[in-house]
């Protein structure tokens, strides 16, 4: 994007967040400061079993209650019971393991939802629930991704036919021959442990129904989807229904898709004409939204002995959990898509089965996918250079895809679309973040001794990233009428910085101040369209809509000022709120006087083509073999986003990332006993990274390779802190114990038994 000789400059700039003003201050709005005193509230009654037979299901007590206005079963659903369909990636098949709003017959994880209480208050609701008499007889459950296509293990949903959600295949090169002649082959089991995205503000919603419309208050993330599933399942045009999103705390992937609460509140709004109102509490958070990550890996890769990669061969199952939710195949399909990695692979070949079980169902968190991705590929390597006797930094660096072979396709695919990187030089970004981290230093530190009973190790860890998902996105740019600009906007705000980096390109493109911009997004009868936020894509889709917009704008309003001042459009700019004579600012038009004869301009910018972020992770740590304890002495990202808008925002998000993976690396995992029973449903028992946890962070942030697939240049930047953080932690600790981490997260108790195992050797 060229920006006009003398118009001030903001993108690039490390300005301030617009959002934060209001929600420092105490004036945001998330959904539960909506104080609708005439409001009913709901509770939702969830199954205590993994799996069972609903044999018998009895409200009576309940609606006895005064305080109790209606308890909905899947008997008062419309008939047949709807399902929740997927918004990404289907393959054929999956349809029939979509989860209905409320369990009909049989329930297939702890949790799941049985029966909806509408009371006067959220009290009265919850008390009603434990007058809902449901006789349950138990079934056997499923857990474990390895036995879920054991044919003598049952098949969970007896119209499918068979556990398997979906399978994805990739191939490519003579994987055999590669093998045969390898002189070095490397094989492990490698296991991503099960866990989420844990958003500090937990899911809830307000409905109302009046004057024949439906709107629905607490929607985040995909609005405009989510309104149009939401008008299908309850048989209403999309003009009959609204969603707006309000301030969000967290999205992460795993908030704002469609869940069952979102079709059974809205559903009691309209059954009652009243306004309904629900939220979450942690242990049903913990339960019910998306999980992630669960992942089994048998992987093989074949090298020469001077350590050229020739192949790499993957078969791994994916845990989805009792149904297939709105993500589809997503997740499997981007580790199959992104396993690959930087580096040249003569051949590959991947199978993913993707399975249901009776755990709660899974979808995407941060860098969903392409997390396990990394800490399979990058494990893999690391024990590769051990057995080779390698430098990993060297290994990685001779077999990095080479500058001159970008664009470069990878042979694999995403959502049936080929994997292109676009843009990029790998060695360069291998040689600065290892700068950037002190790398020989930090071998030095390594070698000196820490003292008894510890020990020390450095890991890195190297990702390529995927950006603009989904490959459109909405804006429309119009003038205010305090002369300022206003950029409706199709994607959403889940904290990412939104309403500062868009409005940084309108200011910009459109040549008026930054503070004077301002960003309106997620209501959908402000925004007629719009894909959302997820996939790292606000920046690059959003922004390149906006910046469209703004520039059509900005032709428009110089062009009817000419036309009044009688003056050529290449003698005039804008300047603050007025379009004005170059050299002569005092001749002008005030911009509120060019509105109504310049209207609002909109764009739709396309781009078929994802575009590629990468970096490198590296961590320092020492060990203390007989506690388990992991103190990171240093910890470093160097990420390459094409053109930063924000290098603050983007630092903030790298941190932010680094947070999320060093918890799933170290600490978070949904765990379960052998009758299906979540145990780690409560902060007590779910850790979370503190203050304590979480070391400083060296960030680099490169703009070596700007993308050519929109004007700005920019990549994604939201995932890069989580993608690589189990790998390279997992590389360090197997660095400092001598032993090889197979299975994350690397509990105390599990570095404990790595340090044993080097013992026992």
């Amino acid at each position: 994007m060229v920006t006009e000789v003398g118009v001030e400059r903001v993108i690039g700039l490390p300005l301030r967040r617009k959002e934060d003003l209001r929600l420092l201050t105490g004036s945001s709005c998330f959904v539960d400061d909506l104080d609708r005193r005439d409001a009913l509230h709901a509770a939702v009654l969830r199954s205590p079993h993994a799996h069972a037979r609903i044999a018998a299901l009895d409200t009576a007590r309940a609606l006895a209650d005064e305080h109790v206005v209606d308890v909905i079963t899947s008997a008062e659903l419309p008939q047949p019971v709807p399902r929740i369909p997927m918004r990404m990636y289907s393959i054929d098949g999956m349809e029939r393991l979509l989860q209905p709003p409320l369990a009909a017959g049989t329930v297939r994880y702890s949790g799941e939802p049985v029966a909806v209480v509408v009371a006067e208050s959220r009290y009265a609701a919850e008390d009603a629930l434990e007058r809902i008499a449901v006789t349950y007889e138990q079934l056997d459950p499923l857990l474990a991704p390895e036995e879920a296509l054991d044919p003598r293990n049952p098949v969970l949903h007896p119209d499918a036919g068979s556990n398997l959600a979906a399978e994805i295949q990739v191939r490519f090169g003579d994987v055999e021959a590669a093998f045969a002649k390898a002189e070095v082959v490397v094989a492990e089991r490698l296991q991503c442990q099960r866990h989420g995205a844990v958003p500090l503000e937990p899911r809830g919603l307000l409905a109302e129904a009046k004057d024949g419309r439906l709107t629905v208050w607490g929607a985040a993330k995909v609005v405009h989807t989510n309104k149009r599933i939401l008008a299908t399942l309850l048989d209403l045009s999309e003009k009959q229904v609204r969603l707006v999103e309000l301030d969000v705390g967290g999205g992460f992937g795993g908030r704002g898709e469609f869940y069952p609460e979102d079709f059974l509140v809205p559903f009691c709004a309209l059954r009652q004409q009243r306004p309904v109102a629900w939220t979450e509490d942690r242990e049903e958070n913990l339960r019910a939204l998306n999980h992630s990550r669960e992942q089994v890996h048998d992987v093989e890769v074949a090298l020469r002995a001077d350590g050229t990669l020739l192949a790499l061969r993957d078969r791994f199952f994916m845990n989805t959990g009792a149904y297939v939710r709105t993500h589809g195949a997503v997740v499997p399909n981007m580790t199959v898509a992104l396993l690959p990695g930087p580096y040249r692979w003569p051949a590959y070949e991947c199978t993913a089965q993707q399975v249901v079980t009776n755990k709660t169902p899974a979808g995407t968190y941060r860098a969903p996918g392409r997390y396990e991705a990394n800490f399979v590929r990058e494990r893999i390597l690391d024990i590769a250079a051990r057995r080779l006797d390698r430098d990993p930094a060297d290994l990685r660096r001779q077999n990095l895809i080479p500058t001159d072979e970008i664009p470069y396709e990878t042979g694999t695919h995403t959502d049936r679309h080929p994997v292109v990187f676009d843009s990029g030089d790998f060695p360069l970004l291998l040689d600065k973040g290892l700068d950037s981290f002190e790398y020989d230093e930090m071998l030095r530190w390594r070698a000196r001794d820490p003292g008894r009973g510890r020990r020390r190790g450095v890991g890195l860890a190297y990702f390529v990233e995927k950006s603009g998902i989904a490959r459109w996105e909405y804006a429309r740019v119009g003038v205010a009428a305090d002369g300022g600009a206003v950029a409706y906007v199709g994607s959403a705000s889940v904290g990412q910085g939104v309403e500062t980096v868009l409005a940084q390109v309108c200011a910009e493109t459109l040549g008026v101040p930054f503070d004077a911009v301002r960003v309106s997004h997620g209501d959908t009868d402000v925004v007629p369209e719009g894909m959302g936020a997820f996939g790292s894509r606000a920046s690059m889709l959003g922004g390149s809509a906006v910046a469209q917009a703004a520039a059509a704008l900005r032709k428009r309003l110089i062009d009817v000022a000419a036309e009044r001042l009688e003056a050529s459009p290449a003698d005039l700019t804008i300047e603050g709120d007025r379009v004005v004579a170059r050299g002569s600012p005092a001749v002008g038009i005030p911009l509120t006087e060019l509105a109504g004869a310049a209207p609002d301009a909109e764009a739709r910018f396309e781009c078929p083509d994802m575009s590629f972020p990468y970096g490198l992770h590296c961590v320092a740590l020492e060990a203390d073999v007989e506690t388990g304890a992991l103190d990171i002495h240093r910890y470093a990202v160097a990420y390459d986003v094409g053109r930063a808008l924000n290098p603050q925002l983007v630092d903030g998000q790298i941190v932010g990332g680094v947070a999320q993976g060093v918890g799933g690396a170290l600490l978070e995992e949904l765990a379960y006993d052998a009758s299906g029973q979540l145990v780690t449903g409560s902060f007590m028992d779910y850790l979370m990274p503190t203050a304590g946890e979480m070391p400083a962070v060296r960030v680099l942030i490169t703009e070596d390779a700007p993308t050519p697939l929109n004007p700005l240049g920019a990549k994604g930047a939201g995932e890069g802190g989580t993608a690589a953080a189990g790998a390279v932690i997992a590389n360090a600790v197997s660095d400092a114990l001598g032993a090889e981490a197979h299975v994350l997260p690397l509990t105390p108790e599990r570095v404990v038994d790595l340090a044993d195992e080097r013992r026992a050797a």
